[in-house]
């Protein structure tokens, strides 16, 4: 990889390595998401994707996810305007929208750990859709996103 890439290219000049190092590894987005049809809100539950190594904050089948899990979608540089839900702390929003990388960005600190240490990872709260039965999903809403919320903006 470029030294210090993602503070010297956009990310359209980004190669997929790169692409694939931005990602910080704190599984948000693994976990499930709701959607009221009617009003549009999102609601973020703490129930992964069954494929989430919860422990290693990861995907334990990465390369086969999509086809493993059909709402699985993943993120490129198309779709993060439209992914409305992806966390302010994400690091591909945050380089859409010009703000650099955080502090505890495994990129920045040189440790894979930081991000659990700021408290950015599920790791320490997420548990698998395995365990809970759908019927009980409403009960494990632990934030909500109106339409009126903003969207990532490129700067």
């Amino acid at each position: 990889m470029r030294e210090r890439f993602w503070e010297r290219y956009p990310l359209e000049a980004l190669d997929r390595e790169e692409w694939e190092a931005l990602c910080d590894g704190c599984a948000r987005c693994c976990l499930l998401k709701l959607e009221d049809e009617e009003s549009g809100d999102i609601a973020t539950l703490d129930v992964a994707c069954q494929l989430l190594d919860i422990p290693n904050g990861c995907c334990s089948d990465y390369p086969h996810r999509s086809e493993r899990v059909p709402g699985c979608v993943p993120l490129t540089l198309e779709r993060i305007a439209a992914f409305r839900w992806l966390p302010e702390s994400c690091a591909y929003r945050r380089l859409y929208e010009g703000r650099g990388l955080a502090d505890w960005h495994p990129l920045v600190s040189g440790d894979p750990d930081s991000v659990r240490r700021a408290g950015i990872s599920v790791t320490g709260y997420a548990v698998s859709e395995a365990e809970v039965p759908e019927a009980e999903w409403e009960d494990r809403i632990i934030a909500i996103l109106s339409p009126e919320d903003e969207a990532p903006r490129p700067e």
